[in-house]
């Protein structure tokens, strides 16, 4: 653990019970609005919630900025005899 426990009470929050955590706390482990909470070893433990996209935007303007998101199809292989006919917009 990097800082020492602090001692809290579990409330009553409706027909679940909740635990206040300090601002401190909070601040240190830089957890956001949204937590997973699990059981581990008869434990609980709250974490941030993942973020499966997070970075995204900072990557594709990377890849812009290296010329890296250009289409890799030909723009004339879309011109097919299907994409003329059958296709509509």
């Amino acid at each position: 653990m990097d800082t020492p426990g602090v001692r809290t009470r579990i409330v009553p929050i409706g027909n679940s019970r909740g635990v206040r955590i300090p601002k401190p706390i909070l601040e240190q482990s830089g957890v956001g609005e949204e937590v997973e909470i699990y059981v581990v070893d008869r434990q609980i433990v709250i974490r941030g919630a993942s973020r499966p996209r997070q970075g995204w935007d900072e990557s594709f303007r990377a890849m812009a900025a290296k010329g890296d998101d250009a289409l890799l199809d030909d723009e004339a292989a879309a011109d097919t005899e299907w994409d003329r006919e059958e296709w509509e917009w």
